[in-house]
């Protein structure tokens, strides 16, 4: 055979792994669409599908997350064999079959009966999980100073909350934050503003509001975290988002649920002009009632008067009765006062023939002798400590990870999480980490990383 024009015979493994790094390097990111089959989930966590089209498939995988629990959602669905899906995923090789697949860390549904699959899915597991709960639902206040309204500043929606908030109770004081409704970015800012209004003074209902739309025009209703977002406000939410017909996730998790934002007001406030009407009419029912309570008590004084009798006898009574008790108290204070001197005599004489000198004394001669006792024992038992802690540090100091650096070892920590390094495969490219020596210590950035080889599972 003859070798003279070829300059570099490589090994198949070499060749995978020069693929892999071309691969992984033309195709760091790409968002690739196809439908699931062959879908598996094994107990590791992972999902292994294959992505195809009508005329090709790969393989695909999404690793379960590091940091517990399952793979990342989006939108809170489950792949499902058939689910037509757009998926972010990097291209990589697995060198031990010479295979390439996509390993994807995003994917959303596509078309609308994913949409809706994807809706109900959500639904349904949070509802499990008691987010749509009636008991948790807070009250609305009766009378809110202050209403905070999470829409967009623009549009009919913001205005009919105004209208009809002036209309009913014109000193309600009306804070607007200004969030998209409709887009990638509308869920983070929801988000945000709901938590801002838990730290602003003042707010004492919240409306999330947005007119009426498609399933994907409501998306960001739709969101798992929006969601979550309304459970943990300490602040009660009416949701107002589209019309009687459209129900949004967040519907079902806020405290009240209105058909319009316009229905949303009228339900924050009261109408001003029927709690007007309303005070008065008890403020005539309790001017009637103080009138009446008034004469009830006039006519008792005066039967009382005439059922009053002279008291000049009854004072007469009181001090005979009087001046009896006291006489009898003076005579059982000077008895008691006898009685009391003789017990004393008594105890006295009694106390003279017990002196307690010679006891003293002796009580005196034995604490002492303890006391020397007890110094020699508390020195005994403190040299015996003494002992075992010096032989403890020397253990200690034998088995101190600092006694291994000091041999040229050194320990090095993933930033910024400080997770120990047990394998190259633990870091990726860029990594910052933190190497510590038996003096000091340095921090370093991965520019290459040499692995050992290893399955998709990252099993050695």
């Amino acid at each position: 055979m003859d070798r003279g024009n070829l300059k570099e015979i490589l090994t198949v493994s070499t060749l995978n792994e020069r693929i892999k790094t071309l691969l992984e390097e033309g195709f760091a990111l790409v968002w690739v669409e196809g439908e699931v089959s062959n879908l598996r989930r094994p107990a590791s966590g992972h999902v292994y599908f294959t992505l195809k089209d009508a005329k090709s498939q790969i393989r695909a995988v999404i690793f379960r997350s590091p940091f517990g629990g399952g793979w990342s959602r989006a939108r809170g669905f489950e792949i499902e064999e058939g689910m037509s899906l757009v998926c972010r995923a990097r291209v990589t090789v697995y060198p031990p079959r010479g295979e390439y697949q996509l390993v994807i860390d995003a994917v959303e549904p596509r078309g609308l009966g994913a949409l809706q699959k994807a809706f109900e899915q959500l639904k349904a597991r949070l509802d499990a999980e008691g987010l749509f709960d009636p008991v948790r639902k807070k009250p609305l206040p009766f009378l809110p100073k202050r209403i905070g309204v999470v829409t967009s500043p623009t549009g009919a929606v913001i205005r009919d909350i105004l209208t009809v908030t002036r209309r009913r109770f014109p000193s309600t004081d009306i804070l607007i934050a200004p969030v998209r409704v409709q887009g990638a970015e509308a869920p983070a800012e929801i988000i945000r503003a709901i938590g801002e209004m838990q730290i602003t003074a003042g707010v004492d209902v919240i409306i999330l509001a947005r007119g009426g739309g498609s399933l994907e025009d409501l998306a960001p209703f739709n969101d798992e975290g929006v969601s979550r977002a309304i459970f943990r406000s300490r602040i009660p939410v009416i949701s107002a988002v589209g019309h009687e017909t459209d129900f949004t996730i967040a519907d079902f998790t806020a405290d009240l649920r209105a058909a319009t934002p316009s229905a949303a007001a009228e339900l924050a406030v009261p109408l001003r002009a029927e709690l007007l009407g309303t005070v008065e009419a008890i403020r005539l029912r309790l001017t009637r009632c103080l009138r009446q309570q008034t004469g009830r008590r006039r006519d008792r004084i005066v039967d009382l008067q005439g059922r009053l009798r002279d008291p000049k006898r009854r004072l007469a009574d009181a001090r005979i009765a009087l001046d009896d008790h006291l006489e009898r108290i003076g005579f059982s204070l000077a008895r008691l006062r006898e009685t009391g001197r003789q017990q004393w005599l008594h105890l006295n004489v009694r106390l003279e023939h017990q002196s307690p000198r010679l006891r003293v004394e002796e009580n005196r001669s034995r604490v002492q002798g303890f006391g020397k006792a007890l110094s020699a024992a508390l020195a005994k038992r403190a040299e015996w400590r003494r002992n075992r802690v010096q032989t403890a540090m020397a253990l200690l100091s034998t088995l101190s990870p600092l006694s291994v650096l000091g041999r040229g070892y050194s320990i090095t920590r993933r930033l910024p999480e400080g997770l120990i390094l047990h394998r190259a495969g633990d870091a990726f490219l860029g990594q910052k980490v933190d190497i510590r020596l038996a003096a000091g210590s340095l921090q370093a950035e991965i520019i290459k990383i040499f692995k050992e080889p290893f399955d998709v599972q990252g099993k050695v």
